[in-house]
């Protein structure tokens, strides 16, 4: 089982348990909120574009307020089908949603009092490392500051390199994944200039 779809059976495992009106990570959506984003993500091809074009965000809002009217267990159902065969995430799901999952999966899992991460096999971190990688790539930005990502064992990356100052984020791959996309409810060692580590920290993160 690819890690997509390991992560979107413990993603939909973890909302039911909580229920539709649980707190995320994600600003002020409750889990509810949350799944109606997965599912037109996966479902509504006409509210794409609005993922990543700010002209078209408006009606990617729409489209998903509407969508929270499903009943939970519907929406549930849904998401735990996975995309359909005619959307262009059918083929990619492996490649497009295994970061998406996880991080997901997180934020509803860290917005509860008293999370740990999870211990996770050796094999997940080593996908999960390949994912921080690339968002890394594509995050930290407005500051001029080069940022390094270490995981245990030494393993090094920079995935930004801007300017003289250097800041070192060091942890377990999962950690550095759910960092770079913009989540604080991290564990990570962050080494370098104080004033480095706080631009970094107030960068634009995220794809």
């Amino acid at each position: 089982m690819s890690l997509a779809r390991s992560e979107r059976h413990a993603l939909v495992h973890t909302m039911s348990e909580v229920g539709p009106d649980a707190p995320t990570l994600c600003g002020d959506w409750t889990t509810r909120d949350l799944a109606a984003h997965l599912l037109v993500r996966e479902r509504r091809i006409d509210s794409m574009p609005g993922i990543m074009i700010p002209a078209f965000a408006g009606h990617t809002e729409k489209v998903r307020r509407a969508a929270t009217d499903k009943q939970w267990a519907h929406l549930l159902s849904e998401i735990e089908s996975g995309p359909p065969k005619w959307s262009p995430l059918f083929l990619l799901d492996s490649v497009a949603n295994a970061g998406e999952m996880f991080v997901h999966h997180e934020d509803v899992r860290r917005a509860s009092p008293g999370w740990e991460p999870r211990d996770l096999p050796v094999e997940v971190q080593d996908q999960l490392w390949r994912i921080a990688r690339m968002v890394g790539r594509n995050s930290y930005g407005g500051c001029d500051v080069t940022v390094v990502f270490e995981r245990p064992g030494g393993e090094r990356a920079t995935v930004r390199k801007r300017g003289p100052r250097t800041v070192v984020l060091r942890g377990e791959p999962a950690e550095l994944l759910f960092h770079a996309f913009g989540r604080d409810a991290v564990r990570l060692e962050k080494e370098g200039d104080p004033g480095a580590v706080a631009d970094i920290e107030g960068s634009k993160r995220g794809v």
